[in-house]
């Protein structure tokens, strides 16, 4: 777990009280509150993000895969869009919100986060067309490896031995549940590859946010990933599926929940968090993402729950207790702690 850096006021919601150093042994019971608090609101992405398989799903009656992330993206855009515009407004009365300004870097490295982010979708989608549900499920929950080693490689993030076993232990929990049908097949190397593909995508993705948060506030990142992964994706959407937009209400109702739900409210979390935490240790935390599922389409769909659904979440439980009660920094923030000596004002 990264201990994080003064934060200035976010454009998603407002932090008024920053955390400092929640993990370290001499900060205050004051300086614990900021961090469960974003814990809190991250359990609530994981909650809200594991809704998308059940409104994929739904959309699949009418859409295909690319239609599907089209339609979550544009009307996304929209609400984000909407959101921009009316914050100010709401925070006269109290504090005048000022933007990030958002530079030319800045910009590159939204384009390449609506890129990666898309493309992980995509590549994933195709890669259940290629190869076994069981395969993509236990090469897509390599994301973790690839947000670790890429944190330590360009952010030069430091991590303890207890995170790395709760790396492992977490990835083997979520692992366990499609490892038993996993197959080693060259009929099978065209769809591993792009399920292999599309955890690296996310994990870049991960690692991208994480660095644009110590500058952009989450809501601001949010629509320019979902305005650029839209553009993106159209001319693909465009060339591949035979329609673009749904056909009935039912289906607009699911694309709606995908965007507003999973999108908006469930992704939104996720970027916030990047303030405080790493995106390792959020990459290890969404690993439950395919369990809250199951229970979820065992409640909506009517789907079987087996006993290594429930192995896999002791495992992954088990993980993320190592990961969090790690000592992990980041580099830039471990000045700050140590100069910290009381809460700002």
């Amino acid at each position: 777990m990264i201990s994080p850096s003064p934060v200035p006021q976010d454009s998603l919601t407002a932090d008024a009280a920053a955390p400092h150093d929640p993990v370290s042994p001499d900060s205050s019971s004051s300086t614990q509150s900021p961090l469960q608090w974003t814990l809190f609101l991250l359990i609530l992405a994981l909650l809200a993000v594991s809704f998308a398989a059940i409104f994929i799903r739904w959309c699949s009656t009418e859409l295909g895969a690319g239609a599907t992330v089209f339609n979550r993206l544009w009307l996304a855009t929209g609400v984000l869009g909407l959101w921009e515009l009316l914050k100010p407004r709401a925070n006269d009365r109290n504090v005048t919100a000022i933007a990030p300004r958002i530079t030319g870097k800045d910009y590159a490295l939204l384009l390449l986060v609506g890129a990666v982010s898309s493309s992980s979708v995509v590549l994933w989608a195709l890669s259940l067309a290629e190869t076994s549900v069981a395969n993509s499920t236990v090469l897509r929950n390599l994301t973790p490896l690839f947000t670790t080693l890429g944190a330590w490689l360009w952010l030069r993030q430091s991590f303890d031995r207890r995170f790395l076993w709760g790396l492992v232990v977490a990835m083997g929990g979520a692992i366990a549940i499609g490892v038993t049908d996993f197959q080693l097949a060259w009929q099978h190397l065209t769809g591993d590859l792009l399920a292999l593909l599309s955890a690296l995508c996310y994990g870049v993705n991960l690692l991208l946010v994480e660095n644009l948060r110590d500058r952009l506030g989450a809501s601001q990142i949010l629509l320019w990933r979902c305005g650029f992964g839209c553009l993106l994706l159209l001319p693909f959407v465009w060339l591949t599926e035979d329609h673009l937009f749904p056909q009935s209400l039912p289906v607009w109702g699911a694309a709606i929940g995908l965007a507003i739900l999973c999108q908006c409210f469930g992704q939104g979390l996720v970027v916030y968090s990047l303030k405080t935490f790493s995106s390792g240790f959020v990459a290890i935390f969404l690993l439950l993402e395919p369990i809250i599922t199951a229970v979820f389409a065992w409640g909506l769909l009517g789907e079987t729950l087996t006993p290594t659904n429930a192995i896999a979440f002791c495992g992954v439980l088990g993980g993320i207790y190592l990961a969090k009660s790690a000592q992990t920094q980041k580099p830039q923030t471990q000045a700050a702690t140590q100069s910290y000596s009381s809460p700002a004002t």
